[in-house]
């Protein structure tokens, strides 16, 4: 029987739960914190959940495709114009993880000889989700000391054959912080386009980068250029739903038809994987997009978020760069969104854990959300020393 081995997100999590030191600090889940270090409920969702409360919907299974007012509100949302809106077919799902992984067969039903290839180092899940829908994978450097690998993505794109995929990251990319620039997704579309490579985009974190439309507007510049595209939305963090499972998966099409069998496919895939979406955080998402007062209020509640996350960021990086050798750490800076990928290797790391009490996971990442602004002097310095830490026997995890 082959060994189970549990993510090091959670073992590491569980490592925090019994450290009993009193300084030690948590940054290894990608949850929103304030500087109270609770995960708060957002005004506005609670808003919408004391309205929701008042009229007592039903409980009634959803259907197959889910709230199909929060399939139009998040359609909308995401592409923002018309021209996209109207190639779109939307389904609700478990989160944005539940829209990756029907994404994915429905990719590996309607062409199981396509490769996918992903950008490493990736997300944690991007791997297993992608092996568990038995699609061929294959990995590229996303990044090149510490910047965006450009060139790498476009060597990827431009020698992909037709009907093969390239997994993107909408923005704030997880776990590296880097965001393509607009004119990356232009010339990425024009060689996917001609080519008839398909995009797989995950937009988990729009929002919290350089805003809201900001966040988005690579993704829709390259879904004008291209006939077709597959996107996994997470509602988990731009609305603090972690525990809701609130997400979608959008299918853009050349015409109605192509979307109306996609549609087909992913539910009977979702049929077999959970049957029916949840409710909840659905509704909320629905009637806070509904509103246009309730709206406002969550962009402003958002845009608070973002404005939080760049301060702790640049806040570091100010206090690292004062650090011996802190130039090293200046490139941080241009990082977004809720994580920071430290320069640091999977021993410093463990030095920095067991030494400094400070929990983030082996490829360097980092929580920013789980700092509170008064430890940002103190972290800067464990992380300065962990940097310069004598390099022995790698600590397993």
């Amino acid at each position: 029987m082959p060994s189970l081995q549990l993510d090091p997100l959670w073992r590491l999590s569980a490592e925090y739960a019994a450290d009993t030191r009193a300084e030690r600090l948590n940054l290894v889940i990608g949850v929103y914190r304030d500087e109270s270090g609770g995960s708060p409920v957002m005004p506005s969702v609670l808003e919408a959940e004391a309205r929701l409360v008042e009229r007592a919907p039903t409980k009634e299974y959803l259907g197959l495709s889910g709230n199909l007012d929060f399939n139009a509100a998040m359609t909308r949302l995401i592409l923002g114009e018309d021209a996209l809106v109207s190639r779109a077919t939307t389904i609700q799902t478990v989160a944005g993880t539940g829209a990756l992984r029907l994404l994915a067969e429905l990719l590996a039903t309607t062409g199981p000889d396509r490769t996918v290839y992903l950008g490493t180092p990736a997300y944690v899940n991007h791997p297993a989700i992608l092996e568990a829908a038995n699609l061929n994978v294959v990995e590229y450097p996303v990044s090149l000391d510490g910047a965006l690998n450009a060139e790498a993505a476009l060597r990827v794109a431009k020698s992909a054959r037709a009907g093969d995929v390239i997994l993107l990251q909408g923005c704030c990319h997880n776990p590296t912080g880097l965001s393509m620039p607009g004119w990356l997704w232009g010339e990425l579309a024009a060689v996917m386009a001609e080519r008839g490579v398909i995009p797989f985009v995950d937009q988990a974190y729009f929002g919290l980068g350089d805003g809201l439309d900001e966040d988005l507007e690579g993704m829709r510049r390259m879904l004008r250029t291209v006939p077709e595209a597959v996107i996994a939305v997470s509602g988990s963090k731009a609305w603090g739903l972690y525990s809701e499972r609130t997400g979608c998966a959008i299918v853009l099409t050349a015409d109605r038809e192509r979307g109306d069998y996609a549609r087909g496919v992913l539910e009977v895939i979702a049929r077999a994987d959970y049957s029916q979406p949840p409710a909840h955080g659905a509704l909320v998402v629905a009637e806070i997009l509904g509103d246009p007062a309730l709206r406002a209020q969550w962009r402003a509640e958002l845009d608070d978020m973002r404005r939080r996350l760049t301060e702790l960021r640049n806040g570091l990086v100010d206090e690292l760069i004062r650090t011996p050798n802190g130039e090293t750490f200046a490139p941080l800076r241009d990082q977004r969104g809720m994580f920071l990928r430290l320069p640091l290797g999977a021993e410093q790391m463990d030095h920095l854990r067991e030494k400094h009490a400070v929990y983030g996971i082996p490829s360097g990442r980092i929580s920013l959300a789980g700092v509170p602004a008064a430890r940002i002097p103190d972290l800067a310095v464990s992380i300065a020393a962990a940097a310069g830490a004598p390099m022995g026997v790698r600590v397993s995890l």
